[in-house]
């Protein structure tokens, strides 16, 4: 399962629904990921769209729809479901975002690259 898990941000830091972005220090460089939280429970993905691997946000931190239920891509708003990273509408429909491992422990969110 990935490399070894990485602190990427405190869980009062993140609002619920919010995402966060985050960097993570790999042997192979930086990966580049986002958390994100809806209904107390959080997800962390790879920040890239399947699409055309553009990073997801539209400005920092930003990466989901207005109303906080769905995941959008800001280059050209593919929609995807929080809880698995599955494309619902868009040049992408039908594939998954790249989910990494996330756990909490003692109010911190930690993640670890995925395999």
């Amino acid at each position: 399962m990935g490399g070894e898990r990485q602190a990427v941000c405190r869980l009062e830091e993140l609002a619920d629904p919010g995402s966060k972005e985050f960097e993570l220090d790999t042997p192979e460089g930086t990966e580049y990921g986002f958390v994100v939280q809806r209904d107390g429970e959080i997800r962390a993905y790879v920040n890239s769209c399947p699409h055309t691997g553009a990073a997801l946000n539209w400005a920092p931190d930003r990466f989901l729809t207005k109303a906080g239920d769905l995941i959008m891509c800001g280059v050209h708003g593919a929609i995807f479901r929080i809880e698995d990273g599955h494309c619902l509408q868009g040049p992408c429909e039908g594939r998954d975002l790249q989910a990494m491992p996330v756990e909490v422990e003692d109010g911190q969110v930690f993640v670890k690259s995925p395999d």
